[in-house]
């Protein structure tokens, strides 16, 4: 059984993330989707509703896999965070070049600290690179519609959060 470990902030979850989850899923056979806690930032969605956002967004799009994937916090490097949930792969996905020269890099040091773990990079689908959480945090706290971006329960989070 391999098990692999998706970081990110999913601050909120977007399509683009659901996407390479659901690719991640071809990858390996259990995925550990793991959503960094940063002391100095102000997230928009606790951890908790984070993580209900990213299990009900899978569930919404392959109910069957729900069971292969948990979420887990954690606020250390990535590949001590990999090792704490015995995964050796890292899942990162890529939207773009600009992308695929951070994520070479954050490979590389990866590599050196740990190269037990291999990086895997799958490709956001076209319908999805342009997403971000940052924008669509953005769109959404300025009346935008977003619902083009985000997973039905997403979209729900967020307008009970905005009060719409």
């Amino acid at each position: 059984m391999t098990t692999a470990l998706y970081p990110g902030s999913f601050d909120p979850m977007t399509r683009g993330h659901l996407d390479v989850l659901v690719q991640a899923l071809n990858v390996a056979s259990k995925i550990v989707v793991a959503i960094g806690i940063h002391p100095g930032k102000a997230p928009m969605f606790t951890f908790d509703e984070r993580a209900e956002m990213i299990t009900a967004s899978l569930h919404e799009v392959l109910p069957e896999s729900s069971g292969a994937v948990s979420v887990v916090a954690f606020d250390k490097l990535v590949v001590d965070a990999a090792r704490d949930n015995d995964a050796s792969i890292l899942i990162r996905g890529l939207r773009d070049g600009t992308d695929l020269d951070y994520e070479m890099q954050m490979s590389g040091m990866n590599r050196q600290m740990a190269p037990d773990i291999q990086t895997v990079f799958l490709p956001a689908g076209t319908a999805s690179r342009p997403i971000t959480a940052t924008l669509v945090r953005q769109i959404a706290a300025m009346g935008g519609d977003v619902s083009a971006f985000v997973p039905a329960a997403v979209l729900k989070a967020l307008n009970d959060r905005l009060k719409r």
